[in-house]
């Protein structure tokens, strides 16, 4: 391949990996052409591309780059996985579960802010993370967890003052009397 080709090329992998700093790297080696693309058309519903890559040109187009780590899992028929809107929490989970339909698909690795995640059990792994959107959710609950059962544990019993007042009211307001304590 000429140098010429390999630049464009090379081109081509930075513009579509342009701001992606988590992916996955996996192989469709053995999966037949009609399953590769219903496996990349339900991927893409999910804003989850897949560009099958030379791993040497995906290794120098890698270098420098948040990506770097991913180099070792270039061997073979690869492909790498990513998403600008999708964190690679989401799609090692999308993945995982397309297993069952293309069980050819290897799994080889991924990374996830500079962790990286090996073979299929790292990536099984990576798919039980909870994403960032999660992560935060669950961050703030634990934080307004206490708030909320100070609050509830304030309105309680002044909701049962509350209540006495209100049926005391109720009772004067038909003209029955009301007992003294004590």
């Amino acid at each position: 391949m000429s140098k010429t080709i390999k630049q464009i090329i090379m081109r081509d992998y930075q513009n579509l990996l342009d701001g992606v700093e988590e992916a996955m790297v996996i192989s469709i080696r053995g999966v037949k052409g009609i399953d590769t693309t219903r496996f990349r058309t339900n991927l893409r519903k999910q804003s989850i591309k897949v560009t099958v890559v030379q791993n040497s040109l995906a290794r120098n187009n890698f270098k420098g780059t948040s990506l770097e780590p991913l180099n070792r899992f270039l061997t073979g028929a690869s492909a790498v996985a990513y998403s600008s809107e999708q964190s690679v929490v989401q799609i090692a989970r999308e993945i995982v579960a397309a297993l069952k339909d293309f069980p050819a698909i290897e799994l080889k690795g991924a990374i996830l802010d500079g962790l990286v995640f090996e073979g299929k059990a790292g990536v099984e792994e990576l798919s039980k993370y909870p994403t960032k959107d999660e992560a935060i959710a669950q961050n703030v609950t634990l934080v307004l967890s206490p708030a909320r059962k100070l609050a509830a544990q304030i309105k309680g019993p002044g909701s049962g003052v509350a209540g006495l007042l209100k049926a005391i009211e109720t009772k004067l307001e038909v003209g029955e009397t009301i007992a003294k304590a004590g």
